[in-house]
């Protein structure tokens, strides 16, 4: 069943990339690695150079998403909390989404940009919107950095570069 099976050069640093991201946050007590490793998976292309452009997209898109959960946030503060204002909120909010991200044409930046609304919206902390959604869009800038930095290490022209001067 598996015998012809081999898993490609894109898998293995995908991998790397979210162990980085996994070892990162361990190491400097950041908390979940998850928007980082999501950016990093997503942010994964054939090379660097399209890692790059995806990384930007991907980043707008989240910025979107924070900035809007962050505000739906601070009118249910105002509003005070009612599950009607979230329910309607939630769904102008996804459609924001979307809609800024399309007419600003990144499109890309619309499933990331859910994501991070998602996200943040709902595991938010009480009086931590602003830094919170802050650190949510970091997290992506870390997880597109790590699979910029595995594509550009990985690279084919630096492994035949390396397995060349060995010979």
């Amino acid at each position: 069943m598996f015998k012809n099976y081999k898993i490609g050069m894109r898998t293995i640093k995908t991998g790397i990339a979210v162990a980085l991201c996994m070892l990162l946050f361990h190491y400097t007590n950041r908390g979940t690695p998850a928007l980082a490793a999501l950016a990093a998976v997503f942010s994964l292309r054939e090379n660097w150079r399209t890692s790059f452009d995806f990384g930007k997209t991907r980043i707008f898109g989240n910025a979107v998403g924070a900035l809007i959960a962050t505000l739906l946030v601070l009118i249910q503060q105002f509003t005070g909390y009612s599950f009607i204002v979230e329910l309607f909120g939630v769904a102008i909010g996804q459609m924001l989404v979307i809609i800024i991200c399309d007419r600003l044409n990144y499109h890309e930046g619309i499933i990331g940009g859910t994501a991070t609304y998602m996200i943040t919206y709902f595991t938010i902390p009480a009086g931590a919107t602003h830094l919170y959604a802050l650190n949510r869009v970091f997290d992506t800038v870390i997880g597109s950095a790590i699979a910029i930095l595995v594509n550009i290490i990985f690279s084919s022209y630096f492994i035949h570069r390396f397995f060349k001067e060995r010979s």
